[in-house]
C-alpha cells in the first residue's frame, strides 16, 4: 500500500513539474473584454447614431398620426349624428393605422440594430482571430468567462485601435 501510494505522489509531482513546461509549449493566452471593444469600435457609435436619427424620423412620424387624431377627435364635437359616426370609424382605423406604425417601426429599428451588432460582432471576431493567429496567441478569450486575467494579458486597447484604424480607411457608404 505505501507504494503505490509513493508511485501515485510521484506521478503528481511529475505532472505537476510538466504543467509549466505544457502551458509554455502552448504559446500565449489573452482576453478581450468584448463590451468595451463593441462600445468604443467607432462603428458601433456612428451606428447608433445612424439608428437615433432613424427613430427619430419615425417618432416624428408616429408625432404627426397622433396629432391628427386629436384633431379628428375635437372635430366630433362639433358633427351631426351621422357625420359623427363616420368619423368616429375613421378615428379607429387611424389608430388602428397608428398601432400599425408602431410595431412596424419598432420591428424594423430592432431587425436593423440585431443586423448590424452581428455585422460588427462577426468582423470583431475576424480581427480577433487574425491578430492572434498574426502575434502567435493559442487562446484569446472573452473576459466574461475570465475570474482572473493579468493585465498585460488584456488586448482590448490593441483590438479597438485595430478595429478603428481600419474603420477610418473604409470607403464611406
Amino acid at each position: 500500500m505505501k507504494k503505490l501510494f509513493v508511485v501515485i505522489l510521484a506521478g503528481i509531482f511529475i505532472s505537476c513539474m510538466q504543467a509549466p513546461l505544457f502551458a509554455e509549449s502552448q504559446g500565449k493566452i489573452g482576453y478581450i473584454d468584448l463590451s468595451r471593444s463593441f462600445d468604443e469600435y467607432q462603428k458601433t457609435k456612428d451606428f447608433d447614431k445612424e439608428l437615433e436619427g432613424k427613430g427619430d424620423m419615425k417618432q416624428n412620424e408616429r408625432e404627426k398620426l397622433v396629432q391628427e387624431i386629436r384633431k379628428m377627435r375635437e372635430e366630433l364635437e362639433l358633427m351631426n349624428k351621422k357625420a359623427r359616426e363616420k368619423k368616429e370609424t375613421d378615428i379607429e382605423s387611424k389608430i388602428k393605422f397608428l398601432q400599425e406604425f408602431d410595431q412596424g417601426a419598432k420591428t424594423d429599428l430592432t431587425k436593423e440594430r440585431d443586423n448590424m451588432v452581428k455585422d460588427i460582432l462577426r468582423e470583431m471576431s475576424d480581427v480577433i482571430k487574425e491578430y492572434g493567429e498574426k502575434n502567435g496567441y493559442s487562446i484569446i478569450v472573452n473576459d466574461r468567462v475570465l475570474l482572473y486575467g493579468d493585465s498585460g494579458m488584456d488586448l482590448t486597447g490593441e483590438i479597438i485601435k485595430i478595429l478603428n484604424d481600419r474603420y477610418k480607411t473604409m470607403p464611406a457608404k
